[in-house]
């Protein structure tokens, strides 16, 4: 089955044949945690969660974080299929240039057990909504840089202090979604 694979530490997008078995993916990264995305239409992107404790390279795929090496599957309801898209579109959809906020926040929350993708609920009006790290990184990216700066200072101290970093991070979700209107 077409399926695509990408080395983000030597920025290499390649094409490859595999046959899917109950064991497919975790053999592929020689792991039992795996994270799963969405961000391609009609595809499902796995990945590492292992990544971020392991500092491998971050990257964009369709503006959304990934770290490390990645398997491109499509997807078809709940089954994997062959992809779809073409290469040479899916190599317009990565970035690997990640910027010092996010190379710095990712690099302070390595050595704690978040996962970036694993949700959390906040309170907005009274309503729970579902967020996760990844949405709270890309919230305070695209802020301006003052706000960047007392983000990684924050961090910084609420590690120092052993808070854990799921909680920091819930809070920061919250002033992200009670900021916006």
């Amino acid at each position: 089955m077409k399926a695509y694979s990408l080395d983000p530490k030597r920025q290499e997008l390649k094409e490859i044949d595999i046959e899917i078995q109950a064991n497919t993916v975790y053999s592929f990264f020689n792991s039992i945690l795996i994270d799963e995305s969405a961000v391609l239409s009609k595809h499902i992107i796995y990945s590492d969660a292992n990544a971020m404790n392991e500092n491998k390279t971050p990257f964009f795929l369709g503006g959304q974080i990934l770290l490390g090496d990645i398997l491109i599957l499509g997807r078809d309801d709940f089954n994997d299929t062959a992809v779809t898209i073409p290469q040479d579109e899916l190599a317009l959809l990565i970035d690997y240039n990640v910027n010092s906020f996010y190379s710095e926040v990712l690099s302070l929350i390595s050595k704690s057990d978040i996962n970036l993708y694993r949700t959390f609920d906040v309170e907005k009006k009274g309503e729970m909504v579902a967020l996760n790290v990844e949405w709270v990184l890309y919230s305070f990216n695209i802020a301006d840089d003052r706000t960047k700066e007392y983000f990684i200072d924050e961090l910084k101290k609420a590690l120092s202090s052993g808070v854990s970093v799921e909680a920091y991070m819930q809070k920061m979700a919250g002033l992200a979604l009670n900021a916006m209107n």
